[in-house]
């Protein structure tokens, strides 16, 4: 079972963490809207880039977490804006981005 290594992940994921925050646009009735291919493109760049022999742990990793914290955690005073009734973390348009980082990471094991 492989295991990611540390200093590689958290780099990554601090990295797409930001990309996600600063693409990342609350819109009224929909979410937060993010584009689609760029956190698998980022995270799947990094992975290779900072860990190549274990790319697909660390581009899971950082790719799902990053884009969590950077779309939906940092705007979550955004959300109120929205005038949503209902809260949902890893929404619409992010669970896109996210299903397809993981879709990149098995694609790189």
């Amino acid at each position: 079972m492989p295991k990611a290594p540390l200093w590689p992940t958290l780099i990554a994921t601090a990295v797409v963490t930001g990309v996600a925050k600063l693409l990342a646009r609350p819109r009224p009735g929909i979410g937060i809207g993010l584009p689609l291919f760029i956190p698998p493109l980022i995270s799947v760049g990094l992975a290779l880039l900072l860990a190549p022999n274990d790319s697909a742990p660390v581009a899971y990793i950082c790719g799902t977490m990053g884009t969590l914290i950077g779309a939906d955690l940092l705007n979550f005073r955004s959300f109120r804006k929205l005038g949503a009734q209902i809260l949902s973390i890893g929404g619409a348009g992010v669970f896109d981005g996210i299903f397809l980082v993981g879709i990149a990471a098995v694609l790189l094991a």
